[in-house]
């Protein structure tokens, strides 16, 4: 394969993560109030991180890297609680609380197939399901203009995010494949252009940003480190390596490649790293694309240098502080539009995983509903346990941890241990006969 095709099915690749890549922190940076400026260097720094943890995990070495052409980028699930946890306690937090789960990644990688029997779909699902449901109130507020705008509700703004929410819908209705995989990233282009026509774009920002910039460590200030944050983050990423999981499976059965538990710890240490990176240099926690999954399935190139390809283009854009500037011009109402679809993805995506849980069991209908419920009551009334000792609060202060920590709970007390209780029951049984 010439170096051309090599370098266009890399740019392929960055196309159809770049959406996804672009928005997390747009959103994050919104919802935290980071000025212009700030948002530029978010921006820039995710894309750069997206191609080192792309790169640090298509590496197959003793130490890290799963060698399959996954791409990596910010994970969707991480967004509700950057926020909860940034409004909260500081952006310093976010930060504390990101290399804090990315050290536990890396030094659990071993271990972590045996810490999945406590994450089951019944967890994993109950978990993603909470976190797409707390986002939505984040998409409903950009779609009237952003909270505290002078125009919020203005039917201009609503008739904008409809309208792109319209076109993403038709493109997914009308087409497939490649056009399908960034129809995010066109609304969000159609939207802006439409938004420009309005007088709703301001291009200062483009201007006034540099061409070139180095990365800088602890952009936002050192990092702090609070106990509540450190245990949101970590059953985020503890999601992330389930659902990653997932994807290396799908990819090395697509390669045609047996895995052993040496390469799945590699991978889960690549993302280790990547979290750990994304912490120090002020960007987000990294983890596996799957969209990218179905650009390998559908273009049938599974080689790596196409992988390589895209993680060094990604580089490279991160050093352009004026291609970051370009995304931070989108309006409020044409992210709304987009964040509808994106996080209604997470909602079904967790009813998904939902979907392969045993519905016949009252246990598992139970999980469901508590933790689900849980998750949905102390987001909707965060005072509810304000009366609480703070040691309790840890666990109760926001509606993702509260939902997780009762799947958590409940999935020991309703499956494993009635499993356990099964298997003693059985040998006593037998040891009964033999006497």
């Amino acid at each position: 394969m010439n170096k051309g095709k090599v370098l266009s099915l890399g740019f392929q690749h960055v196309l159809a993560m770049y959406g996804g890549a672009i928005i997390v922190p747009l959103i994050v940076g919104g919802a935290l109030g980071l000025t212009q400026e700030q948002l530029t260097y978010l921006v820039a720094i995710d894309l750069l991180m997206c191609g080192i943890a792309t790169l640090l995990q298509v590496s197959k070495n003793r130490f890290f890297g799963i060698g399959l052409p996954v791409v990596l980028g910010c994970t969707f699930t991480a967004v509700g609680p950057i926020i909860a946890i940034g409004s909260s306690y500081g952006v310093s937090s976010v930060y504390g609380a990101i290399i804090t789960s990315g050290i536990m990644v890396v030094l659990t990688a071993k271990y972590f197939g045996k810490l999945v029997k406590f994450f089951p779909p019944v967890v994993t699902g109950s978990v993603v399901t909470v976190i797409g449901i707390t986002l939505i109130p984040v998409a409903m507020k950009n779609m009237a203009g952003g909270e505290g705008s002078k125009d919020f509700g203005d039917i201009s703004n609503i008739a904008l995010a409809f309208g792109v929410l319209a076109f993403i819908i038709l493109l997914y209705r009308f087409f497939d494949g490649f056009i399908r995989s960034v129809a995010i990233l066109l609304g969000l282009l159609v939207g802006t252009i439409v938004a420009g026509f309005m007088g709703k774009v301001d291009l200062s920002a483009v201007g006034e940003a540099s061409w070139f910039h180095m990365p800088e460590m602890f952009y936002f200030g050192m990092p702090t480190f609070n106990v509540t944050a450190i245990l949101t983050m970590l059953l985020v990423a503890i999601v992330s390596l389930v659902e990653s999981t997932g994807v290396y499976f799908a990819l090395s059965d697509i390669c045609e490649r047996k895995l052993t538990e040496k390469d799945l710890e590699n991978g889960y240490r690549a993302e280790g790293l990547a979290i750990i990176l994304g912490g120090l240099f002020n960007a987000f926690p990294y983890t596996t694309y799957s969209q990218n999954v179905g650009l390998v399935q559908l273009s049938g190139v599974k080689a790596r240098n196409v992988i390589v390809a895209a993680g060094s283009l990604l580089v490279l854009l991160g050093f352009v502080p004026k291609i970051a500037a370009i995304t931070t011009i989108i309006p409020n109402p044409v992210l709304g539009g987009a964040m509808v679809a994106m996080f209604g993805m997470v909602v079904a995506y967790g009813i998904k995983m939902l979907s392969t849980v045993n519905f016949a069991s009252q246990e598992n209908l139970l999980i469901i509903a508590c933790s689900v419920g849980m998750g949905l009551g102390v987001t909707v009334v965060p005072d509810l346990f304000a009366k609480f000792p703070p040691s309790l609060q840890i666990l109760t202060a926001n509606g993702i941890v509260a939902g997780s920590i009762t799947a958590i709970v409940l999935n020991i007390v309703f499956n494993i241990l009635k499993k356990k209780e099964k298997v003693t029951n059985v040998t006593n049984m037998v040891d009964q006969k033999v006497s």
